[in-house]
This record gives structure tokens, C-alpha cells and sequence, in this order.
């Protein structure tokens, strides 16, 4: 007669149900992708970042690019992000601007400065800077995400440049 011994049996049977389960292996970088630097430093604006010169408008100072957007009839949107308070971006516009542009709306606030006047048969937005606050209402900013990457914005500026003249 055989003699089964329970309790070993039970630890033999729960050792194996509980192992750890393997490592996983990181995925292999294909060979034409060099590796990334752990920290890499960042100097200049990435490729494709607009400028002064290319907007033809004056950028807030601390703002940071988020994207663009075709407006049609051969226009974009340019949207920037700060976390200066809508009081102080609309502040330094009218300084630059030499005017206070014109109130949108007042909840949520919003302040308008016109960079060309309006063409309705050429132009599919007035060129503009529009700056709005998104901390109205107790919000937590403009939410932007760029791949895996959450950021708020407490004040967004949308510059709409003038059609480059057809020559």
C-alpha cells in the first residue's frame, strides 16, 4: 500500500503554482536607429518649430510650439502654450502690439489683435493672434498630449499668419 504524504504533496503542488513570473526582455532597437542619450540636452527648437520671422507675429517670450493646424485657403493655425497667467500675456501683447486688440469674450477670456484685415474671398480666418485663458472656471489648463506625454497650459495663443502674397 502506497502511502501519500498530503502535506508534501500540497507544498510541491503550490511551489509550482506560485513561481515568479520570467523577466521580460527589453525589445531590440533596430539597427538604424541609433540609441537615445539618457538625458539629451535640448538647445534649439525642434525642425518645423515656427519663428518670429516665419509667423510674421510676435511670439509670447516663455510660450512653447504645440501644433498646427491647415486653416484652408493656404493658412494654419499655430497654437502655443504658456503657464503665464492670461493677464500678463495679454499685457505684453498690447505692448507690442501698441494697441489692446479687441475682447472676444469675457468668460472664458479671450483678446484679439488683427494682423492683416480680412479677405473673406482669399482668406479662411481673419490673421490674427487670439489668446485665451483656460484656467476659467476652475480649470485645470488646456490639456495637450503628444504621444505619451500630458501637458496643461494655463494660457493658449493662436496666431493665424497672413497669406504669403502670390507673385
Amino acid at each position: 500500500m502506497l502511502l501519500i504524504h498530503w502535506p508534501a504533496v500540497v507544498a510541491v503542488v503550490v511551489a509550482s503554482l506560485v513561481q515568479t513570473p520570467p523577466v521580460p526582455k527589453p525589445f531590440p532597437q533596430p539597427p538604424s536607429v541609433p540609441p537615445m542619450p539618457a538625458s539629451a540636452p535640448q538647445t534649439a527648437a525642434p525642425a518645423g518649430t515656427p519663428t518670429e520671422a516665419t509667423l510674421g507675429a510676435p511670439i509670447y517670450p516663455t510660450s512653447e510650439f504645440l501644433e498646427s493646424f491647415d486653416a484652408g485657403r493656404g493658412q494654419r493655425y499655430f497654437l502655443f502654450g504658456t503657464n503665464t497667467a492670461f493677464a500678463e500675456v495679454v499685457g505684453y501683447y498690447k505692448a507690442v502690439m501698441k494697441n489692446g486688440g479687441r475682447t472676444i469674450f469675457e468668460a472664458p477670456a479671450m483678446q484679439q489683435w488683427d494682423l492683416a484685415k480680412f479677405q473673406g474671398q482669399t482668406m479662411a480666418y481673419p490673421p490674427s493672434i487670439v489668446v485665451k485663458d483656460y484656467t476659467w472656471g476652475n480649470s485645470t489648463g488646456y490639456l495637450f498630449v503628444d504621444g505619451t506625454t500630458e501637458k496643461r497650459f494655463r494660457t493658449v495663443i493662436q496666431i493665424v499668419p497672413a497669406p504669403s502674397p502670390i507673385r
